[in-house]
């Protein structure tokens, strides 16, 4: 067995979300490090544009986030099958010190893994020892953590003729020597006034890296850039959503798209984020990428007076060498759930209706497949793949769903019951597709929100125009038929028939591969388990005692294949609990054992007693919903990575509360001051309807089973010195 730890990463405690202003984002400069010529010529990271347009005849390299350019996640190995799965074991691991999600596809090129963690950091392992060949870290500044909803995975990087490129968290990217990870360009591919923030794996072709960025839940404008490898000049950039016609538009997409949209809506940034989905296609030389949600949510506050507001929620094919608007498929006009519809885009060859197609599919978080044709975009089918009631089903001719009208929040006054809801039907663990069985497998998940209009919901931290807290008692309404909760399952989906063919139940999200050994890998949970493609019959599972999201990859190496996979994430048992995030790597006889979890017992629940009166908790309740509950949960139990609130010490001192929230106190840590949108009697509500929570929560059984009986608060004086110090 063979174990390597890797340096130490900075661990950030508290993060959260911060405002923006309305303005376009700029091109900035690149800053040159180092001349480049020597990288290009290393044995390092020899990826030409040839051999990225031929991965699919390499398979015992990985050498693209997807495999190959068409994205499918299919690999032509068959080494490991259904035959002697059962005898796959795990060969050597690598611990990556963390407590943030990582969600990074791993590279393997010419016997180097690199793979991407949180905030945009690399790691380059020699795959024959294990050893760690140098390690890439950003320097994100902890300050800039606050400007995004939903926390700082990494997906993955991309290489290139001796360079290995990434984007931080922040939106600068870095040039990197494959062979010795020094930094030989940087550029800032955002505007780092405004609420930008850039987690998506980036992708190349013919000199040039595409990126995209997130940030539609505030004043943002979507877009995504092409940049030259060679020097970190920005080559062009296509914007998601018009800007203000009075600056004149960047091109004639753009005057088309303005056609669709109302009102001063750029005051509003008009959203549009191109946060995952970028798929380049070599046969006609077309960049496709999926757009995202609107800004605000609500599109009665973001486009007055309707319209399809163009390009959200859409599929753009643009030309990859200029940027030139091609073609675009809107899945949502007008839409208003949070829809977005950037999750990967794959390209196959298919038999369509008595004629071979070159089509695009994505599995969106709206709960439908959607095939195109990969030239023209022109729709062959939209089919649920999880139960929906926003719509009742797709026109194939206009290409417009039949929206359900009982389901639009912004026509009822009570909160109204969405389904999916905001989580999505399918999010960015990788979906993939096996040529053999000709089936997609699409990690889904079953689930509602309820949903309130609310206009005036913009001034706050987040730019949404509308409620998801606070409305449950929708579900109690005698004519619901939506069940409160969710469920997961992998789905074997048939794209050309456009119908499931079976499904794995209870199977917790996460990325998956296939393999031309008849193998499904599929990550989810903390496990990852190896099934029949065929019919989903189960041959091992592996115990990762870690969170499972990122999608496996496979290559050969040294005559033996492997399965390579990251895992990480935050644990249930609180933001402080380790992660055990980790490289595993598995081969044919593989006797390797992971350590034993260490015991953890999270901060308990210990709140002071609660002296607020019901209104004063229900106005926190309020302005908790609209300035905290994108990142820390409703009811601030903790979402994603992120501390859960109602365990604060500071919970026993409005002081110590208002140094944090107000004074900035923990910004280098990632929780920005909210000083510009709330005062100090909002924060003494929002205090005390936390409060309220804990006590609620003290109440209610715990899955975990009772907090031990000698605890006690921790010295509230020597945290709130600490938070004043810091």
């Amino acid at each position: 067995m063979r174990k390597y730890k890797l340096l130490s990463l900075s661990i950030m405690a508290a993060l959260i979300a911060a405002c923006g202003g309305s303005e376009e984002a700029a091109a900035p400069a690149s800053k040159p490090m180092v001349a480049t010529p020597a990288a290009s010529q290393s044995a390092f990271g020899n990826v030409s544009q040839e051999r990225l347009e031929n991965a699919e005849n390499e398979p015992e390299q990985w050498l693209t986030y997807g495999g190959s350019y068409n994205e499918q996640r299919f690999s032509r190995l068959d080494q490991i099958n259904v035959d002697n799965a059962d005898q796959l074991g795990l060969a050597w691991w690598v611990d990556i010190e963390t407590n943030q999600d990582q969600e990074s596809t791993p590279l393997f090129v010419d016997g180097v893994i690199y793979f991407t963690e949180s905030f945009g950091q690399v790691t380059a392992i020699d795959a024959s020892s294990g050893e760690t060949l140098w390690r890439f870290d950003p320097e994100v500044e902890g300050s800039v953590v606050g400007k995004g909803c939903c926390g700082v995975s990494n997906r993955g990087a991309a290489v290139y003729e001796g360079k290995l490129f990434v984007t931080a968290y922040d939106g600068r990217m870095f040039a990197l020597d494959a062979e010795t990870g020094e930094a030989l360009w940087e550029t800032q591919t955002v505007d780092e006034e405004l609420n930008y923030t850039s987690t998506g794996a980036v992708r190349v072709a013919n000199g040039k890296v595409f990126i995209g960025n997130g940030g539609a839940e505030f004043r943002t404008r979507g877009f995504v850039s092409a940049v030259d490898a060679n020097t970190g000049e920005i080559l062009w950039r296509f914007y998601t959503v018009p800007g203000n016609p009075e600056l004149g538009f960047e091109n004639d997409a753009m005057r088309m798209a303005a056609e669709t949209w109302n009102g001063n809506w750029w005051e509003l940034g008009g959203g549009g984020s191109t946060w995952d989905g970028i798929t380049y296609d070599p046969e006609t030389n077309l960049l496709l990428f999926g757009v995202g949600n609107g800004a605000p949510w609500n599109p009665l506050v973001r486009s007055p007076g309707g319209g399809d507001n163009l390009f959200l929620n859409s599929i753009v094919a643009v030309d990859a060498d200029t940027g030139e608007y091609v073609w675009h498929y809107q899945q949502i006009p007008g839409e208003e759930w949070d829809f977005d519809s950037v999750q990967q885009i794959t390209i196959a060859d298919l038999e369509v209706d008595g004629e071979v197609r070159h089509v695009a599919m994505q599995a969106a978080k709206s709960g439908f497949f959607y095939m195109l044709d990969a030239y023209t975009g022109e729709l062959l089918r939209a089919n649920n793949f999880v139960t929906v009631n926003w719509t009742s089903g797709y026109d194939i001719t206009t290409g417009r769903p039949i929206i359900n009208e009982a389901a639009q929040y912004t026509k009822r006054e009570a909160g109204t019951i969405i389904q999916p809801g905001p989580a999505g039907a399918h999010g960015a663990h990788p979906m993939s597709f096996s040529p053999d069985t000709g089936l997609l497998y699409i990690p889904a998940r079953e689930s509602s929100m309820a949903f309130a209009n609310a206009p005036e919901n913009i001034d706050g931290r987040f730019n949404l125009g509308m409620e998801y807290f606070g409305h449950d008692y929708a579900y109690d309404d005698p004519e619901n038929t939506v069940p409160r909760g969710s469920t997961t399952r992998l789905v074997a989906w048939d794209p050309v028939a456009a119908k499931e063919v079976w499904a794995i139940e209870d199977s917790p999200v996460g990325g998956t591969l296939t393999t031309a050994g008849g193998l499904l890998v599929k990550g989810g949970g903390e496990t990852l388990g190896i099934y029949n493609a065929e019919d989903g019959a189960e041959l091992k599972m592996f115990d990762t005692k870690a969170t499972s999201y990122s999608g496996a990859i496979t290559y050969i190496h040294e005559g033996e294949q492997y399965i390579a996979q990251v895992v990480g994430g935050p644990s249930f048992l609180g933001y402080y609990a380790p992660t055990y995030a980790r490289l595993l790597v598995y081969k044919l006889g593989g006797d390797a054992q992971l350590p034993e979890k260490v015991e953890y017992t999270q901060r308990p629940l210990a709140p002071p007693e609660e002296t607020a009166g019901a209104e004063l908790v229900a106005a926190g309740d309020t302005l908790y919903g609209e300035n905290c509950a994108m990142c820390h949960d409703v009811g601030g139990m903790a979402r994603s990575s992120f501390p859960d609130l109602r365990r604060t010490p500071l919970l026993h001192s409005q002081e110590g509360f208002d140094n944090v929230v107000l004074g900035g106190a923990l910004a280098e840590r990632g929780m920005t001051s909210f000083a510009s949108v709330l005062s100090a009697e909002d924060t003494e509500a929002i205090r005390h309807y936390i409060i309220s929570e804990a006590h609620i929560a003290m109440a209610t059984p715990s899955p975990f089973g009772p907090p031990p009986d000698d605890v006690a608060p921790e010295d509230v004086e020597e945290f709130e010195e600490e938070t004043q110090d810091n």
